[in-house]
């Protein structure tokens, strides 16, 4: 059997580690961990651990109906992640508007030639900028919001607000929550939006949008 003493000196020699586990008041929005760390108090030859118990955020993801309850009853705000063009077709009203992507205007060889290649396809087609990753971000939104802020991040399909969560996840901001699949999944009216089309259909532009129409005018002069 080991003595207080043996023990405090057996565990000085495993080092610093932590664990986690789910907390059972609400496993889906937030984790209990327990981590061990070194004491600052020391004792000859000897250190003695403790443990300090903290709870680590868990983004939610929810749906629009339940978005909304978020945001008027639990007093989350709107940050918009999307790049400025689909921002400008629709956006939520009263929203943040902090890209996660820019649009990328470098001048270096290679990009000149990755941007045309892209504004030749995806530009053309499906209306897309050529982008690159905001390195003003985090900084951007901590700017305008504090880290106990409540935050509903949106953006087209649900990928980009996900990577924002975790870039603000990891910069300390507690309350976070996506909408699943993003606004293209809204219906219209779901929200008070501001733009020229709906919030679901912000993401389309480029030749895309007038495939059916050019589709439609061919097969009237085939048939003619």
């Amino acid at each position: 059997m080991l003595n207080s003493s043996s023990l405090s000196h057996t565990m000085g020699g495993i080092g610093p580690c932590c664990s986690t586990l789910p907390s059972r008041s609400n496993p889906r929005t937030s984790w209990l961990t327990l981590r061990t760390v070194p004491h600052r108090r020391t004792y000859p030859g000897k250190q003695v651990l403790q443990r300090k118990v903290g709870i680590k955020a868990e983004i939610n993801f929810v749906n629009a109906e339940e978005a909304k309850k978020l945001i008027a009853v639990d007093g989350y705000v709107i940050v918009d992640v999307r790049d400025k063009s689909q921002f400008d077709r629709a956006h939520i009203k009263s929203c943040y508007h902090v890209p996660l992507f820019i649009e990328n205007q470098d001048n270096d060889l290679g990009t000149i030639i990755k941007r045309t290649v892209h504004n030749n396809f995806s530009g053309l087609f499906f209306g897309l900028p050529f982008t690159k990753p905001n390195p003003e971000f985090v900084q951007s939104v901590k700017a305008q919001l504090s880290p106990q802020s409540k935050l509903l991040l949106v953006c087209q399909e649900g990928l980009r607000s996900t990577a924002a969560a975790d870039k603000l996840d990891k910069a300390g901001f507690e309350n976070i929550a996506c909408i699943t699949s993003g606004l293209q999944s809204v219906k219209p009216g779901t929200f008070e939006s501001v733009g020229s089309t709906e919030l679901q259909d912000a993401g389309k532009a480029g030749l895309v949008t007038i495939q059916g129409k050019i589709s439609a005018v061919l097969g009237t002069v085939l048939i003619c």
